[in-house]
């Protein structure tokens, strides 16, 4: 295994020794100016003197020409900001197509204008901004090349003017809301529009239509007359109060009242490194998950939307794989109140990142929850153009825990710790990406292999997708603030796709994929496998449909009751084979009312059968109400004794966006596995930028007989309060 491991290395770092910037000659000269410019979306004198982006190249459905769609964008600055306009031209008449006025819209249902920042020129991490055609505001870090976390937000101004034969954006971006090397004059630079009435997405910048627009590797070049403004003293302060009440039905407990106050701050120690402190932080506006009907053998994944974790995020929550993270921020602060928390993350130079997080928690005597620790340190070293080192520490440590007799209680380990080291691989031209890492953990008594190591390689070209994957985890391996939901296992995963371009025709693009997984256990005994084969075809009208075939392998290495409702358990060892049929159609993204249908029919556990639909229904009245419907099916007929069992779950949505800066949604959802009904219902006034005022009502019910099992309400108030001294330019 270590042979192993080494040669992994050796490969990615031949691979990663190779680097240009591809689309370097793209340059975009940007001047300071003295104007006073009004962010209203129009195109007045000030702008004149800006030097202009023209010329935008195709990525979809093509890439071989430039785009059809034309579009004209410029920059300037001044001391606090940035400044953008983008004249988005009409090629086709009619209305503008958005979703709603919501913001952190999805990309491909929208007509939209967006810009990627490279403010260290690495073509590895950025921000990016950007706006629909009527008005909602885009925003979100930038990681791993290419990446974007919509879930940060940030202080800054936009505007949209519809015009008969354009749309025209504004916007400035205060430089403190942006984190960039001191002293620098050449930044990356792309520029993104997507036009639904042509079906065009384009790009300033040349980028093969395999890539997203999102890119870093492609971008251009944006050159300063001088090195931007260095941020004087950059501190916001956001306090919050907050008024709630609530009451559990089900424990016929009296109606609980709560009134808060705490307060979140972000500093900037220099330009580029971000220290973010809490007090007593609450997550009331956090939007209710999407349930799912659950019936693999794992716990299921959530994703963290809060905004104390978000900022350089990667640093911390993306070492490993989705399936064996040493972190996830969501083990701290649900089910315990967070009494305060520091992290300190960014740029400590071009080369090097940091990030260092310490989060306090209270102690919860009912449960017998000790107070703790949780302290994560990552570095990461830059290495060739594109690719890095990380390396990543997590502890976690029960403060003053003295586990008493009481048998009905819990016991919390002392102390489980974590340490890491990654590589991870970028190409100059984004044809190959990998990644490579080794972890141990620490806890007491531990026992078995606390080892784990993956590796992954990605060829990804026009017409070839090639993947290789590969997981170790031992049995011994615990990761109690990470996410791990399988252990004692060797897992490898090759992919192969190959794709077809037709020169005319309906069909834009089809192709074959082949994928396979194999599990074995650690004296290399085959335990699982999946073999899959598909074909998808891509329709130019954007239209996408897919066929599969399937067939599945389980040898149980524990009882598992296939229904996971708590009745009878297949027996650990019983072995399970069966072959599924599937087909997936989703539909044209410009239309009003957008569909997608996933179908499976096959066998299942105990020579049993299973049927499964999985829908998503939308339709809008844009930009001001989107409705939505997601649905999920599924049929069992096991032998007895669970027999038949049907599970139906539903989540209709109404989303109200009455501006850009005033939002109403109500989301109910019925889990037949889990026997509830939720109802969630969020108002949210943007007052101000990045400060808001949320209501929130929640309920909870038992569909039969129907009753309340518990229902809150929360009032919240919270307000970003800046105080700045910006120096002037250099």
């Amino acid at each position: 295994m270590k042979n192993f491991i080494v040669a992994t290395l050796l490969l990615f770092i031949v691979l990663s020794s190779v680097a240009q910037k591809k689309n370097a000659t793209y340059r975009l000269d940007i001047r300071e100016t003295n104007a006073s410019i009004k962010i209203d979306g129009v195109m007045d004198e000030a702008w004149l003197q800006a030097e202009p982006a023209t010329h935008f190249s195709m990525v979809l459905p093509m890439d071989t020409s430039y785009a059809r769609v034309t579009t004209e964008v410029r920059m300037t600055y001044d001391s606090r900001n940035l400044y953008i306009i983008a004249i988005c031209n009409k090629a086709l008449p009619g209305p503008n197509m958005v979703e709603s006025l919501r913001r952190d819209f999805s990309f491909v249902k929208n007509d939209n204008f967006i810009f990627f920042i490279d403010p260290f020129d690495d073509q590895t991490n950025g921000f990016t901004f950007g706006a629909n055609a009527a008005g909602a505001q885009w925003d979100g870090s930038m990681y791993e090349g290419g990446k974007v976390d919509l879930n940060w937000d940030n202080k800054w101004v936009s505007a949209v003017k519809d015009y008969d034969d354009k749309w025209i954006f504004e916007a400035a971006i205060p430089f403190t809301s942006m984190r960039y090397k001191k002293g620098i004059t050449e930044w990356g630079i792309n520029f993104s529009r997507n036009d639904l009435k042509t079906t065009e997405k384009s790009s300033w910048t040349p980028i093969p239509r395999q890539f997203p627009t999102a890119s870093l590797a492609y971008t251009g070049v944006l050159v300063w007359d001088k090195p931007p403004p260095a941020p004087g003293m950059n501190v916001s302060v956001i306090p919050y109060v907050l008024s709630s009440a609530s009451k559990d039905y089900s424990a016929q407990s009296k109606t609980e009242y709560k009134q808060e106050v705490g307060v979140d701050a972000k500093i900037g120690v220099t330009s580029s490194l971000n220290l973010d402190l809490t007090i007593h932080p609450d997550f009331s506006q956090v939007e209710v998950d999407k349930q799912v009907t659950n019936l693999s053998r794992f716990e299921l994944f959530f994703p963290e939307k809060r905004q104390f974790f978000l900022e350089n995020n990667d640093l911390f929550a993306n070492f490993g794989y989705a399936n064996i993270r040493p972190f996830f921020s969501r083990r701290i602060g649900l089910g315990m109140p967070i009494n305060l928390g520091a992290r300190l993350s960014g740029k400590l130079s071009k080369d090097w990142r940091l990030g260092l997080m310490d989060v306090q928690t209270a102690a919860v005597e009912e449960k017998g929850l000790p107070a703790q620790n949780f302290a994560v340190v990552s570095l990461q070293r830059k290495v060739f153009k594109r690719s890095n080192i990380g390396l990543i520490y997590v502890d976690k440590t029960s403060m003053n825990y003295h586990p008493g007799n009481d048998s009905g209680k819990t016991i919390y380990s002392q102390y489980n710790r974590n340490i890491g080291l990654e590589y991870n691989l970028a190409s100059s031209s984004n044809l190959w990406t990998g990644k490579a890492f080794v972890m141990r953990s620490f806890s007491p008594g531990a026992q078995g292999n606390s080892m784990a190591h993956a590796a992954h390689l990605l060829y990804n070209s026009r017409k070839w997708n090639i993947l290789w994957q590969h997981e170790y985890v031992g049995n011994g391996f615990n990761a109690e603030v990470g996410y791990v939901p399988r252990t004692g296992y060797i897992k490898v995963s090759p992919q192969v796709t190959r794709y077809f371009f037709p020169r005319s025709g309906h069909i834009l693009s089809h192709g074959l994929q082949a994928n396979t997984t194999y599990y074995f256990n650690e004296q290399f005994h085959q335990t699982d496998n999946e073999n899959m084969l598909s074909y998808q075809l891509t329709f130019r009208n954007r239209i996408v449909l897919t066929g599969s075939a399937i067939h599945d392998y389980v040898e149980l290495l524990r009882p598992f009751d296939p229904t996971n409702t708590g009745k009878d358990s297949l027996a650990k060892g019983t072995k399970h084979t069966w072959n599924t049929a599937g087909l997936d159609l989703v539909s044209q993204p410009q239309q009003l009312f957008t569909y997608s249908i996933a179908l499976r029919y096959g066998g299942y556990f105990a020579d049993g059968t299973r049927f499964t639909m999985n829908t998503e229904i939308g339709y809008r009245f844009q930009p001001y109400i989107s409705l939505a419907l997601s649905t999920s099916y599924d049929d069992l007929h096991l032998p007895q004794p669970w027999g038949h069992t049907a599970f139906f779950l539903a989540g209709p949505k109404v989303d109200i966006t009455m501006t850009n800066k005033l939002f109403f949604t109500t989301y109910l959802q019925y889990n037949e596995q889990q026997k509830n009904i939720n109802f969630n219902a969020r108002f949210q006034w943007r007052y101000q930028p990045a400060s808001d005022l949320f209501i929130v009502y929640t309920d909870n019910y038992y569909p039969a007989p129907f009753f309340v099992k518990n229902r809150a309400l929360v009032l919240k108030l919270n307000y970003w309060w800046n105080m700045v001294r910006t120096k002037k330019s250099a």
